[in-house]
C-alpha cells in the first residue's frame, strides 16, 4: 500500500490517501479547506492514476471535513463515519465561524461505521477501531498486514488528542489507547490526524501521558 500525506487548512490537518497495486484508493480525512487545496489533492490522485472508492473519517471535528461536501461532488464519494459525531458534524459551520473560518453544510455520511467493523477498497482491509476522548465517535484505521494505524486525533507523536472540547473525556481517551491501541504490535506505525508518524512501541516507552 503507498500513502500519501498532504497536509491542509489552517488547522494543518493531514489527510492521507492510500493506494493499492492496482490504483485504487481511499482518502482519510479529507481536510481540504480551499478549492485550491481540494486540487492539490485531486492532482495528486488523477498524476498517480488512481480510482477513489473510499472516504473515511476519523471524527468530524470541522478540520477532519472541511473537504467532505468537494469530494463527494467531484467523486460521488461519501464519507463514513461514527453515529456519534452527527453533532459535531452538524456544528462544523458555527465552530468554523468562531475560528474566524467558513465552510458551506457538510454533507450527511454515506454510512456508519463502528468497533470491529471492516472497511475496504481495491485489495485493502482496515479493521475499525472505536477509541472514545478526543471526541465521542473516534475511530482509528488498523490494517493488520502491513502493521499501521491511522489514529485521528486520538494518539499523536509525544501527545494526545485535546480533552477540553465538548463531548470530549480525559478518562475515555486515556482507557481507549490504553486499551484500544496499546494492545496491539508495538512496531505498528501510527498516522496521527496531526504531525509526525511515530510507532506504538516508542509512545508506549515516551508519551508522557503515559510515563509521568
Amino acid at each position: 500500500m503507498k500513502i500519501y500525506n498532504l497536509v491542509f487548512s489552517p488547522i494543518e490537518v493531514n489527510t492521507y490517501v492510500l493506494a493499492d497495486d492496482s490504483g485504487k484508493c481511499a482518502v482519510i480525512d479529507c481536510g481540504c479547506y480551499t478549492k485550491q487545496e481540494f486540487k492539490k489533492l485531486t492532482n495528486l490522485i488523477e498524476d498517480n492514476k488512481l480510482q477513489p472508492e473510499l472516504l473515511l473519517n476519523t471524527h468530524c471535528h470541522l478540520d477532519h471535513i472541511f473537504g467532505n461536501g468537494m469530494f463527494l461532488e467531484k467523486y460521488g464519494i461519501g464519507t463514513l463515519c461514527h453515529s456519534k459525531e452527527e453533532k459535531n458534524r452538524r456544528n462544523a459551520v458555527m465552530i468554523a465561524q468562531l475560528f474566524g473560518l467558513q465552510m458551506n453544510e457538510p454533507p450527511e455520511p454515506s454510512g456508519l461505521i463502528d468497533d470491529g467493523d471492516i472497511v475496504s477498497f481495491g485489495s485493502v482491509e482496515f479493521k475499525v477501531l472505536h477509541v472514545p476522548g478526543h471526541a465521542p465517535g473516534c475511530l482509528a484505521f488498523y490494517n493488520e498486514q502491513e502493521n499501521l494505524i491511522f489514529t485521528g486525533d486520538t494518539l499523536f507523536a509525544g501527545s494526545i488528542g485535546r480533552t477540553d472540547l465538548p463531548g470530549s473525556d480525559p478518562q475515555a481517551i486515556l482507557e481507549s489507547i490504553r486499551g484500544k491501541l496499546f494492545v496491539l504490535p508495538p512496531e505498528t506505525v501510527v498516522y496521527p490526524g496531526h504531525g509526525r508518524a511515530t510507532t506504538l512501541g516508542k509512545e508506549i516507552e515516551t508519551n508522557p501521558f503515559f510515563n509521568k
